[in-house]
């Protein structure tokens, strides 16, 4: 009777062991799995990001042309004028909601435009432009008036759809809905203007990122322009 209950307790107990034994094998390939899957997850998305990168410096790195540059340079201040414009509708009452939008819209999108084209410039060994309209040739990469398409600072303001001082003062000074009509009639001739910018970028450009861009540009820009003109006809 003794002996058969030694048996029966050893047999309990190396059942026991063996389960226990069998569980922690199994966690230790639960563990292993798991952090396998974690390596092999991680790592790709790690790779990928850093050759996004480089490809994305690279690019802005590639060889460019004197139409590069000055598109760069003379879209920059075109910009700021823009986003300029369009502060000064937003801090006037009586704007209707869709323009109102619509300014904002211009902010929100030549905003980052502006800082990419620093960048561009900044990687072409070039030096940015950073205020609306107060560069000078030298300013301007170096370019003679030749390069430059024999503009000065009075042309400046005439050209590409750059609105001159008077513009901007008739803006200032305006209200309301009649704010917004002038507003909208500024910013369509400054879009047509920007796109004949960026139309000569895409003819004469040379780096790649510098050609995207103004595609860009030319597609927004055209879409903005039927909508100024659709809110011209609601007000």
């Amino acid at each position: 009777m003794k002996r058969t209950l030694v048996l029966s307790t050893l047999a309990v107990a190396s059942t026991l062991a063996l389960a226990a034994c069998g569980e922690a094998t199994e966690s230790g390939n639960t563990d292993a799995t798991t952090s396998a899957t974690s390596t092999a997850t991680t790592t790709p998305e790690t790779t990928s990001a850093t050759t996004a990168t480089t490809e994305a410096d690279g690019e802005i790195s590639a060889d460019h042309n004197d139409a590069d540059i000055m598109f760069a340079q003379m879209m920059i201040p075109h910009h700021q004028q823009a986003v300029e414009m369009s502060e000064m509708l937003l801090a006037k009452e009586g704007i209707p909601a869709q323009v109102v939008e619509f300014a904002q819209g211009v902010i929100d999108a030549q905003g980052p435009e502006i800082d990419r084209m620093n960048a561009m410039l900044e990687a072409w060994g070039q030096r940015p432009v950073t205020d609306s309209g107060g560069m000078d040739h030298g300013e301007m990469g170096g370019m003679d008036h030749g390069e430059m398409g024999g503009m000065d600072h009075g042309e400046m303001g005439g050209m590409s759809g750059m609105m001159s001082q008077e513009d901007m003062t008739a803006l200032e000074e305006a209200q309301g809905t009649e704010a917004a009509r002038l507003y909208l009639e500024q910013m369509t001739a400054h879009h047509e203007g920007a796109v004949d910018m960026a139309r000569d970028e895409v003819a004469d450009g040379q780096n790649p990122h510098a050609i995207t861009l103004a595609e860009q540009v030319i597609n927004d820009q055209e879409v903005e322009i039927a909508q100024m003109q659709q809110m011209l006809t609601d007000l």
